[in-house]
């Protein structure tokens, strides 16, 4: 009964994307972050729903009458050669089968996110875009929170299967990241009952970051509710809601709980975070003998053996930083590391421009948001293999689209002039000399 229902909402969603391109932007959404066949347990947890949303959004563009553009910032110049370069890594790569099929992978998260760049193009849109992601991975969040709180933090909360998130720390991470954009719904809604289930899906997913037990996740957290506070309005209500949220969920805890939050002082003694140094300068050591890295999915024995200061403790990277150094040398490092800075600082000139306009004051709250999401990123990021996940990039093209309607307004609906022979000169009847 539940792949019959899932395969009709997407089925009768696929015919809204035929009439109007952007709804494809909130189907691909939905269908990356909630994974809503993945809750399935029949013919349809294998369908390939993403593949046909994109085919059928394609279409739609092209049939579609409505501009299509591409924001070209310092942001999607650089994504674009970021690709560019994860592509000639890939021809280089250790291990080239698998790369490839990582390879196809990224670059289909990639054509998502300028598709999402090309289609959400009115504030309105946009605030429907973060609405989806919001309620996709709220659904986690608040079913988590309810799950811990009523199994007092004794079982782990998970992700879907066969997702980017599907394990605890991943979770956790994405869990963190949500907050603040459910924080600016909040910020923006006028309707009481609507802001009164947003402050309680934050407190819920809240809860559930704690119930995922992960060490990486309490990181981000600490600097997620650090960076929330610093960024808000009323410093003293957001203290106030940070401290009563964070107090909740330790009180639910159990012992366990705090006996491995306890091992992150005591690294030298832990077997996973001594796996992960030894993957990191496995990483560090491959950059530095290979301009290009060792590609997509080079973290296997063999490069263990022969660039690992331990060769026999073979381990997963476990970090955004040196995922991206390892597989793409220093050359993709720097771009990923001045990708993530240069929208940092367009959030910030958003924030500057913004912040004191009342018809723009949404803008500075977002850009706001996102930056205190992408900080949740950063420093979780430090501890989990997520340098390709969805979410990073659609923060990005969120930053971009912002900027674009609240500094060129008419980008997206402005058409440009086509170009014909000019028009022949009338000739001079009046009988003067020219």
């Amino acid at each position: 009964m539940r792949d019959i229902l899932v395969t009709a909402i997407i089925l009768v969603w696929l015919v809204f994307i035929l009439r109007r391109s952007h709804y494809g932007a909130y189907l691909w959404a939905w269908l990356s972050y909630m994974n809503p066949h993945k809750q399935c347990w029949g013919f349809a947890m294998n369908l390939p729903f993403a593949q046909v949303a994109f085919l059928v959004t394609a279409v739609s563009m092209f049939m579609s009458k409505e501009p299509k553009r591409i924001p070209w910032t310092r942001e999607t110049i650089l994504l674009v050669i970021f690709m560019l370069w994860m592509t000639l890594t890939t021809l280089m790569a250790f291990y080239s089968d698998l790369a490839w099929v990582h390879w196809e992978k990224v670059i289909k998260i990639q054509m998502g996110t300028f598709m999402t760049l090309m289609l959400v193009t009115s504030k309105e849109r946009l605030r429907l875009f973060i609405w989806v992601i919001c309620l996709s991975i709220g659904y986690y969040g608040i079913k988590g929170g309810i799950f811990t709180i009523f199994h007092g933090g004794v079982y782990r909360v998970q992700g879907p299967a066969s997702t980017f998130f599907e394990g605890n720390n991943e979770m956790g991470l994405v869990l963190i990241m949500t907050v603040p954009l459910m924080r600016y719904l909040h910020l923006i809604e006028t309707r009481y009952w609507v802001k009164l289930g947003l402050a309680g899906a934050m407190f819920l997913t809240t809860i559930a970051a704690f119930g995922t037990q992960s060490r990486g996740a309490l990181v981000a957290l600490a600097a997620m509710a650090t960076m929330l506070w610093l960024k808000s309005r009323n410093k003293l209500m957001t203290a106030l809601l940070i401290g009563v949220s964070m107090t909740t969920a330790v009180s639910i805890m159990p012992a366990e709980w705090f006996e491995r939050m306890n091992t992150i002082k005591d690294y030298k003694q832990d077997e996973s975070a001594l796996g992960r140094i030894n993957a990191w300068w496995t990483a560090f050591n491959v950059a530095k003998s290979n301009v290009t890295g060792g590609g997509f999915e080079m973290f296997r024995p063999h490069t263990f053996r022969r660039y690992a200061p331990e060769p026999g403790r073979v381990h997963d990277v476990h970090s955004i930083y040196f995922e991206v150094m390892g597989e793409h040398g220093f050359p993709g490092f720097f771009m990923f590391m001045s990708l993530m800075g240069l929208t940092w600082f367009k959030a910030s000139g958003i924030i500057r421009a913004c912040k004191k306009d009342p018809n723009n004051k949404w803008a500075s709250d977002l850009a706001a948001m996102i930056q205190v999401s992408m900080i949740g990123y950063a420093a979780g990021g430090a501890f989990l293999g997520l340098a390709y996940f969805d979410y990073y990039y659609h923060l990005i093209a969120l930053v971009v689209i912002t900027w674009i309607l609240v500094f060129k307004p008419d980008f997206y609906t402005a058409i440009a002039p086509k170009a014909g022979p000019k028009p022949l000169a009338r000739p001079d009847m009046s009988g003067r000399a020219s």
